[in-house]
């Protein structure tokens, strides 16, 4: 098939290589990332309107657009409820990321949405920090969270997230981040949050120009700080706005296949990135969330491979772009360059 109509496929030998190579994943969401298995416990425990079947969640999960993925997204939202359920799906998001051989992740969670339904902050963060020193002593994973301004909450909604931040978040935490729909929630109102988070401390990680314009994202970077941007897709519609990012280093996020499934993107054929990797952009690959596009890191991957033409070569540096966009502890990149430098020359 052309890149038009399908998922683009690497190679057998480059699926095997990504399989085993050691990856940082930068942009990846919480709720997004829980497993079809996860999905069908949690739904059990708390019965409604999503499947209780792992095999109706593909359906389930069948977007006709960016709005409809949102509202679907928030019924999973609605059925973590309990400290217990943020624990089973943290640690069952580790285990997938340890399979696929994901070293470093910085996770972007939305604990505003668990308060509203119940669970105490302090419960939140004591749920998510056990499984952060499980995940680190048992699987060879380190992670690092991103708190989320659910935009669909607007203004009322980036003020309290960035008071749980600056008042509840453990060290662990890294940045914050703004999520959710862009049509109808300018970023220029959450101005003053990021300020606060950035004095604070706090990288500045929004999303911008998924499904608006490249204005969106000039927001985000003038007025809020961006030192990564998520998604990012519409920057190829403005030159300026490219040679800026080139310029000045700032990262782009992408998740080609989400990208697709959201309908941001019309076909693997138009999707920007190889535009963005021309222009000089720097670019991590990320999975943002994978069940509910039928993916994962590897595959994604995977895409990239095949719309770069890249080789192993090329994965690996790509692989050792994330760790350079990450805002890991510098031993963490040290270890993490090296097992990728190993990686490659046993492979070689």
């Amino acid at each position: 098939m052309s890149l038009s109509d399908a998922q683009p496929r690497p190679t057998p030998e480059i699926e095997a290589f990504i399989a085993g190579l050691p990856k940082a994943e930068l942009h990846v969401h919480h709720v997004g990332s829980a497993s079809p298995a996860i999905v069908a416990e949690l739904a059990r425990r708390h019965p409604g309107r999503v499947p209780t079947d792992p095999a109706a969640l593909a359906e389930y999960f069948t977007f006709t657009d960016f709005a409809h993925f949102v509202d679907l997204y928030l019924s999973v939202v609605d059925i973590v409820k309990t400290p217990e359920d943020i624990h089973t799906l943290t640690y069952g998001i580790a285990e997938e990321l340890a399979r696929q051989k994901v070293r470093y992740v910085e996770l972007t969670c939305t604990p505003l949405t668990n308060v509203n339904a119940g669970v105490p902050i302090e419960a939140f963060v004591e749920a998510v920090e056990d499984v952060r020193v499980a995940a680190e002593r048992d699987l060879d994973l380190v992670m690092r969270w991103i708190w989320d301004i659910p935009g669909e909450l607007g203004l009322e909604g980036g003020i309290a997230t960035t008071d749980l931040a600056l008042k509840h978040g453990p060290a662990s935490l890294i940045a914050l981040g703004l999520g959710g729909p862009e049509i109808g929630v300018p970023r220029p109102q959450f101005e003053d949050c990021f300020n606060r988070a950035r004095a604070a401390g706090l990288h500045s990680i929004p999303h911008a120009g998924e499904t608006t314009g490249p204005q969106t994202i000039w927001d985000a970077l003038t007025i809020l700080g961006a030192e990564r941007i998520g998604h990012g897709t519409s920057a190829v519609q403005d030159e300026r706005l490219l040679a800026h990012l080139a310029e000045h280093r700032i990262p782009v996020e992408v998740s080609p296949t989400s990208n697709i499934a959201t309908r941001a993107v019309a076909t693997f054929a138009e999707h920007p990135l190889r535009r963005l990797v021309e222009a000089g952009v720097p670019v991590s690959i990320n999975s943002d969330d994978p069940p509910m596009f039928s993916t994962d890191l590897n595959t994604e991957y995977g895409v990239a491979a095949a719309l770069l033409d890249l080789d192993q070569a090329g994965l690996a540096h790509l692989a050792r772009a994330a760790v350079d966009h990450s805002f890991a502890p510098a031993e963490v990149k040290s270890r993490l360059y090296d097992e990728i430098r190993t990686y490659e020359a046993a492979q070689a």
